[in-house]
C-alpha cells in the first residue's frame, strides 16, 4: 500500500501508529525520567551541581540545535530512512550512557542521544501526515497525540521504580528492546516518503549549535567570556538567516507581532516549566525524603491534566481567540509554583505536593494549546510547519538555558549543592524566579496577542 492511502484502521495503519508512537515515546520518555535519576547519578558518579545540569542540558542542546535539521533530512533524505536512522542512533547512544563509567562520559552519551531524538521526533508526526489517507489524518494525529499523552504520563511512574529497583542504569537499558520492536515494525510496515528537495541550511545549524552550547557553558560555569562569546553566535546566525537564500529560521515570519509575542512567551513558559521540574524532583528527593517513584508521582497530575483536558482547553482558545488563556494560564501555573514554596523537609506528598502540581498542571493545560494555536495562525498557510518547528526548537532552547541559568542564580553550586542546607533554599529561589518568568508570559500574552481566534487554513495545515 503506497504513502497516502494506508487506512487507520488497517493492519498496516495500526502497525505504522504503534512504530511511530513507541519511537517519539522514547524522546519523549528521555527528558522526563532522567529527571528523576539524577540525585542517583549524582551519588554514583560524583557529577556535582554542573555535572548534573549538563547530564540534562547536554541532552536538550543537541535536540534543540538539530530538531529543525532533523525534519528537513527527512524530507529531502526519506522521512522513513531518517527515523530508522534516529531509533538505532538514540538506542546506540542510550547503551553508552547505561555503561557510563564516569559523568563525563554520560554527558557525551547524553549529547549523542539528543542528536537520535532531533532525528526521530520530526519524523514521527510528519509520517503520520504523509502517510494516512486525507479522511484519517485527523483521528490518526489524535491517537498518536493521546497514546503519547499516557506514555509520558507513566514515564515517572516506571522510571521511579527502574531508579529504585535497578538503578540510574535502568532507564537507558529499556530503550534497546524498544527500539529493536520500533525499527522491525518501520522496517516492515512505514512506507519510504519524502517532501521538499530544497536545500538545507547546515551553516545555520552549524552556528545554532555553537551559540547555544556557549551560552550554555558561560551560564553553567559563570563564565562572561564563553556567554559573550555565545551571544556573539547568535548575532552571527541571525545575519546569516538574513543572507542566506535557505534559511533554517525564516525571519520575516517575526515580521508579525502575534507570531514574535507568542514565540516570547513560549520561551518564558518553557523556561520556567524545565527549570520548575529540574528543581522540582530533585527537592523532593534531597530535602523532603521521598524515593525516586513517589518523586516521579508530582510530576503526573500535569500530564494527566493535559492529556484530560487539552483538547477541551485548545477548543476554547478557538473560540474566544488565544488572549485570555494565554494570559491566565501562566499567572494560575505561577500560583502552582509559589505553592510549592510548602515542600520542604517535613513536606507531605498529599496536601503541600499533589495540589501545587494540580494547580500548576491546570496552568499548563490552559495555556499551551492556545499558544500552538497563535503560533500557527500567525503565520503563512505555506509555513505553518516551519512556524511550528521554530516554536518547537524556541521551547527547547528555552528549557536548556533555563535549566542553566536558574539553578546557579538560585545558588544551587558547587559539589555540596545536593546539601538540605543549600538546595532548600536555592529551590525557594529557583520557584520564586520560575513564576516571575510566567508573570512575565502572561503581561506579553496581555499586551501583545490581539486579533481573531485560528484560521480554518492553518488548523488543517496543522
Amino acid at each position: 500500500m503506497s504513502a497516502g492511502t494506508i487506512r487507520l484502521g488497517t493492519p498496516q495503519g495500526r502497525w505504522l501508529l504503534t512504530a511511530m508512537i513507541l519511537g517519539s515515546g522514547m524522546a519523549f520518555l528521555d527528558g522526563s525520567v532522567v529527571g528523576l535519576a539524577l540525585p542517583a547519578m549524582n551519588a554514583d558518579l560524583d557529577a556535582g551541581a554542573a555535572g548534573v545540569q549538563w547530564i540534562v542540558n547536554a541532552y536538550t542542546l543537541t535536540l534543540a540545535a538539530l530538531i529543525l535539521v532533523g525534519g528537513s533530512l527527512g524530507d529531502r533524505l526519506g522521512r522513513r530512512k531518517v527515523f530508522v536512522t534516529g531509533v538505532v542512533w538514540f538506542a546506540a547512544s542510550s547503551l553508552l550512557c547505561a555503561l557510563a563509567p564516569t559523568v563525563e562520559v554520560l554527558i557525551t552519551a547524553r549529547g549523542l542521544q539528543g542528536i537520535g531524538a532531533a532525528l526521530l521526533t520530526p519524523g514521527s508526526l510528519s509520517i503520520i501526515s504523509a502517510s494516512f489517507a486525507p479522511q484519517d489524518r485527523g483521528p490518526a494525529i489524535g491517537a498518536w497525540s493521546g497514546l503519547a499523552g499516557v506514555t509520558t504520563a507513566i514515564g515517572p511512574l516506571v522510571g521511579g521504580w527502574l531508579v529504585d529497583t535497578t538503578g540510574w542504569r535502568g532507564i537507558f537499558w529499556i530503550n534497546l528492546p524498544l527500539a529493536v520492536i520500533v525499527v522491525w515494525i518501520a522496517v516492515r510496515h512505514v512506507p519510504e516518503t519524502t517532501g521538499d528537495q530544497g536545500k538545507i541550511d547546515y551553516g545555520g545549524a552549524g552556528l545554532t549549535a555553537l551559540s547555544l552550547a556557549a551560552l550554555t557553558y558561560g551560564l553553567v560555569e559563570k563564565s562572561w567570556t564563553w556567554g559573550l562569546t555565545g551571544a556573539v553566535l547568535m548575532v552571527v546566525f541571525v545575519i546569516h538567516q538574513r543572507l542566506t537564500p535557505h534559511a533554517l529560521v525564516p525571519l520575516s515570519l517575526f515580521t508579525d507581532r502575534v507570531f514574535t509575542a507568542a514565540n516570547i512567551c513560549t520561551f518564558a513558559i518553557y523556561g520556567a516549566l524545565g527549570a520548575a521540574l529540574f528543581l522540582l524532583v530533585q527537592q523532593l528527593q534531597y530535602v523532603s525524603g521521598f524515593s525516586p517513584l513517589v518523586a516521579g508521582l508530582a510530576t503526573v497530575p500535569l500530564t494527566i491534566t493535559m492529556v484530560l483536558f487539552a483538547s477541551k482547553a485548545g477548543a476554547l482558545g478557538s473560540r474566544v481567540g488565544p488572549r485570555w488563556p494565554m494570559t491566565l494560564g501562566p499567572l494560575i501555573a505561577a500560583a502552582g509554583l509559589l505553592l510549592m514554596l510548602r515542600i520542604g523537609a517535613d513536606a507531605s506528598f498529599w496536601t503541600d505536593v499533589l495540589p501545587a502540581s494540580a494547580v500548576f498542571g491546570a496552568g499548563i493545560t490552559i495555556l499551551v494549546a492556545p499558544l500552538t494555536t497563535a503560533v500557527l495562525a500567525a503565520a503563512p498557510v505555506t509555513q505553518t510547519g516551519v512556524a511550528s518547528g521554530i516554536n518547537n526548537a524556541v521551547a527547547r532552547t528555552a528549557s536548556l538555558l533555563a535549566v542553566a541559568a536558574v539553578p546557579p542564580i538560585a545558588g544551587i553550586s558547587g559539589r555540596d549543592f545536593a546539601d538540605p542546607a543549600v538546595f532548600d533554599p536555592g529551590f525557594r529561589t529557583g520557584m520564586l524566579i520560575c513564576a516571575g518568568m510566567l508573570a512575565i508570559a502572561s503581561a506579553f500574552a496581555a499586551a501583545l496577542i490581539h486579533g481573531p481566534k485560528v484560521s480554518p487554513a492553518a488548523v488543517q495545515t496543522d
